[in-house]
């Protein structure tokens, strides 16, 4: 049978009603391929809807929640009653992830002190912060829904536990496109040879058009996997192949009129131009020795260091969203490089370091104004010994949902600055509490785009990366 007209059998006045009042952004650009015009990419720029304070976003992951008790949020009251049980009120009914019954307080092992004009409150373990507290806007009053990994983290990046919604960077290329039509819109790399434990939903579309999904690249080897041309092929017949493909898929797309066939001709448009810009982006043996060595990045290696080096190079030529995911943050201690003591130390050496590098040199090179950078995991830790540790001479933490921190830098938020307060113990929070809807709706204000208009129709709904919830934090906004 024709496909053509087995693919009609199958229509009915519903599916004609939906499509006929629904003007995708795949369809637009479909449109605009047939005519030949020069919008037709669908990641081509799109001006902001409303003002807009930054341009473009770096999103710093820690994975696994950091112990934000031992690097924000100072409680000497908890340090007093180390190893006293935990207050009824605040442990009981309440489940976490691997502690049962009364756990014991534990403050601090760490020293704090005081630090910029603001005197934000850090620890010890993140010394080359101290030295941009000025350009930090820590929030110590986050919270979520969620107490292990994996569902935590799509709530943060998606709006949901479970996959299959659209992740923020997918959203936010959808609603502005990127500032270079050679390269990716929203970019991802990782670090600590671990993916993140919502895997690849974290940077994933779920049901927007695919080519505004993140490209994951490698800081070493082949920068991004398979754009190379197959032995035999050389250029030349890479964009005669692509033409012919190109003449399929826009027949079928005249045929048929499914949006992912214009995604489709997209995606091989940039497969082809990245072959060109991509290795040159990625090369960071381009910059100066005294740049790598502010970094702590070495050329060739597989890098946490490397990969925000490589951020700062990929904002610079127009990306528009870059997400850096490094694991090893889950600060259970139940080996000695999840203690709060030496082993915390050894993670901050390795990233702390780069942070601080990053936000310095976007601020050297006129960046900082127009880019947001946000440094956080899914959720923090408890203030209280972790169950299976408790006996233990390392010292670690469970999950913790009801409090953490995280900081923001850059365009549109108030630096030297601290937001939000919690109780004495840290159990909860007193003071400005901030969900990660609230974080959401925040991160697509500063970039001009409302949360609740950001929409995209499926299955008869009108979704958004917010979901139903989210306002903006205002009293962080500069």
């Amino acid at each position: 049978m024709n496909p053509r007209f087995d693919h009609l059998q199958h229509l009915t006045r519903r599916h004609f009603l939906r499509d006929a009042g629904q003007f995708s952004l795949g369809a637009i650009a479909l449109q605009a391929l047939a005519q030949g015009k020069p919008s037709e990419n669908p990641l081509a720029a799109r001006p902001a809807p409303g003002p807009a304070k930054v341009k473009r976003v770096i999103y710093l992951h820690m994975s696994g929640g950091p112990p934000h008790l031992d690097l924000f949020d100072y409680k000497p009251e908890l340090v007093k009653r180390d190893g006293q049980d935990s207050p009824d009120q605040f442990v009981k009914g309440k489940t976490f992830a691997f502690t049962a019954g009364t756990p014991k307080l534990m403050g601090t092992p760490r020293t704090f002190k005081q630090h910029g004009k603001g005197g934000i409150w850090m620890s010890d373990a993140i010394p080359n912060f101290h030295g941009i507290a000025d350009e930090m806007c820590v929030i110590k009053s986050m919270y979520t829904d969620q107490f292990n990994h994996a569902p935590a983290e799509l709530l943060l990046y998606t709006g949901s536990p479970r996959q299959g919604r659209p992740s923020m960077g997918s959203w936010v290329t959808y609603g502005l496109g990127s500032e270079n039509e050679n390269l990716p819109g929203f970019v991802v790399l990782i670090s600590s040879g671990v993916q993140p434990s919502g895997g690849q939903s974290c940077w994933g579309t779920g049901f927007i058009p695919s080519v505004f999904q993140g490209v994951q690249c490698r800081s070493k080897g082949d920068p991004v996997l398979y754009v190379g041309d197959p032995p035999g092929m050389d250029r030349a017949l890479r964009r005669k192949t692509l033409d012919a493909l190109r003449d399929l898929n826009q027949e079928q797309a005249s045929q048929l009129g499914h949006p992912e066939t214009a995604t489709r001709i997209a995606q091989y448009e940039l497969a082809f131009r990245m072959q060109a810009s991509v290795p040159e982006v990625m090369d960071i043996s381009r910059e100066s020795k005294a740049t790598l060595e502010e970094y702590g990045a070495v050329p060739g290696d597989s890098s946490f260091a490397n990969n925000c080096l490589l951020g700062r190079r990929l904002l610079e030529q127009g990306v528009r969203f870059v997400h850096l995911f490094d694991w090893g943050w889950d600060f259970h201690g139940t080996n000695g490089n999840e203690d709060i003591r030496g082993g915390l130390t050894e993670k901050m050496k390795r990233t702390d370091k780069p942070v601080a590098a990053l936000i310095r040199d976007l601020k050297q090179r006129g960046l900082l104004d127009d880019t947001l950078i946000v440094w956080g995991g899914e959720f923090g830790r408890t203030p209280f010994r972790e169950g299976r540790t408790a006996g233990s001479t390392i010292l670690g933490r469970d999950h913790f949902p009801d409090a953490f921190s995280i900081f923001l830098a850059g365009g549109g938020v108030k630096g030297g600055f601290t937001y939000g307060e919690t109780d004495e113990l840290g159990f909860s929070v007193t003071a400005d509490k901030v969900h990660v809807h609230d974080l959401q709706a925040t991160i697509l204000h500063l970039l001009g785009l409302d949360h609740e208009r950001l929409t995209y129709r499926f299955q008869g709904r009108d979704f958004r990366l917010t979901d139903v919830h989210g306002k903006v934090v205002k009293g962080i906004l500069g």
